[in-house]
């Protein structure tokens, strides 16, 4: 097979290009950027293009049209950079093209997955020898860890779901916090049990689940909880939570896209305290562990839960009796996101995880400082990467939030919290240093300041 290397180096310098430009360039997308996007909206060529072309294409009207989440001043949503070591691993892995469904398809691929499974479990002080799966983000990792929720509920009570489906099966009941996030509604909605069959606990002025508003739970209860609430950063008392839904025999599932990796810091891990006796756990690696896109991970204390609900046979496949990828996760063929999970750990160290982690907690509470200062309202408690803020009335805000999009030395997106519209800050980002948080709060006040003259 001939290997193109003049269209893989001009990929690379493209590619390089871009990620140098990334500290400097505007944030958001200029309309001049977004109009030149219709020199794509053509009709399928009826014969090939040189695969140069295409590339230029890509890169001349593609890359001005892309936002620089990738950046150290992109603060929306729950987004972090990619890491150099990840980037790297995902241009190797994409070399590599390998189907990871079985080990036999990919030993590497397997082999990495089991590497960062132990490593996982360690770092995030969760049970060994759990169940863990690779999915493509937190919704199909909250889906995973119900299914094998919904496995173990009602096998307890003599129904095998895998084979006669719902219909007909005994109830089940689930619970949660009123701050449930929209990934998890959406995943009980994929799993059967529906987002309009839940009971919601009230939750307090941060957001976190009220344990003595937990109503009654039996051994038909499944219990959502949360660590790290998407506007706020606060977590659910997942060990109070635990400790009676267990009483009970209910199952207790925690949505962790970005709060769980707190576990990892000893400075932080109080935050989530009690996380670690719950019966699975949903996370993301493409947000606070900084991997590239299409990254989550689900995990099961009762690993054979998880196999269950999720294991597929056919008289064509090899299962060589090891973990066998595609057992653990609704995908079959898919992408090996192992190896770039492996790369970051690999590439951070403990220590480096740590400091992350640690920093992008610092730099948020440097922006919440930064605006009270400058006579701005904090909205939440600023106790990890998450600050919510207010700029004056809805009108105000709305017009702030708009201005510092259109401005381009930052991002941040909006909110609605505690029934007030807010501009929300989310710090994720292995490359924010804080320089970068300074420049961002200079011009967030600026703009601000010359809206309220």
């Amino acid at each position: 097979m001939k290997t193109d290397r003049r269209l893989l180096g001009d990929a690379a310098e493209r590619a390089m290009r871009y990620l140098e430009s990334l500290g400097e360039r505007p944030v958001g997308v200029s309309s001049e950027a977004a109009v030149r996007l219709q020199h794509f909206d053509t009709p399928m060529p009826e014969h090939g293009r040189p695969p140069m072309e295409v590339l230029r294409d890509l890169d001349e009207f593609g890359s001005p049209a892309t936002v620089a989440q990738a950046g150290p001043r992109y603060f929306g949503f729950v987004i972090g950079g990619a890491l150099p070591a990840t980037v790297a691993a995902s241009w190797m892995a994409t070399a590599w093209d390998q189907n990871s469904a079985l080990v036999v398809h990919s030993p590497v691929a397997a082999h990495l997955e089991e590497v960062v499974q132990g490593w996982l479990l360690d770092v995030l002080q969760l049970p060994g020898g759990s169940g863990v799966g690779y999915t493509t983000c937190a919704t199909t990792a909250n889906f995973s860890g119900l299914a094998a929720a919904r496995h173990a509920m009602l096998a307890k009570h003599g129904w095998d779901v895998e084979a006669k489906g719902l219909i007909g099966a005994p109830p089940i009941r689930v619970v949660t916090g009123d701050e449930v996030h929209a990934s998890v509604l959406k995943a009980l909605m994929l799993v059967g049990l529906g987002k309009d069959n839940i009971r919601r606990v009230p939750a307090d002025s941060q957001g976190r689940f009220r344990v003595d508003q937990i109503g009654p739970i039996d051994d038909h209860t499944i219990i959502c909880a949360q660590v790290g609430n998407v506007n706020s950063g606060a977590s659910d008392p997942v060990g109070e939570i635990a400790d009676i839904a267990h009483a009970r025999g209910a199952w207790v599932h925690v949505d962790g896209a970005f709060g769980l990796w707190a576990a990892a810091s000893p400075a932080l891990a109080d935050q989530v305290r009690g996380v670690d006796r719950a019966d699975s756990w949903a996370l993301d690696a493409h947000k606070w562990l900084n991997v590239p896109y299409d990254s989550g991970v689900v995990i099961s204390r009762d690993r054979e839960a998880l196999r269950a609900s999720m294991t597929v046979t056919a008289p064509y496949l090899v299962d060589g009796g090891e973990r066998e990828p595609c057992h653990y996760v609704p995908d079959f063929s898919r992408r090996a996101r192992g190896i770039e999970m492996w790369a970051a750990l690999s590439s951070l160290g403990r220590d480096g995880l740590v400091n992350l982690l640690e920093r992008c907690c610092e730099y948020a509470r440097m922006f919440a400082d930064g605006l009270r200062k400058a006579g701005y309202e904090v909205l939440n408690d600023v106790v990890l990467n998450q600050v919510v803020v207010v700029f004056g009335d809805e009108a105000r805000t709305r017009e702030v939030v708009d201005l510092i999009q259109k401005d381009g030395t930052c991002w941040c997106g909006s909110t609605t919290w505690q029934g007030r519209f807010a501009m929300r800050i989310s710090v994720s980002s292995w490359a924010t240093a804080a320089a970068d948080v300074e420049r961002s709060l200079a011009a967030m006040v600026r703009i601000a300041s010359a809206k309220r003259s």
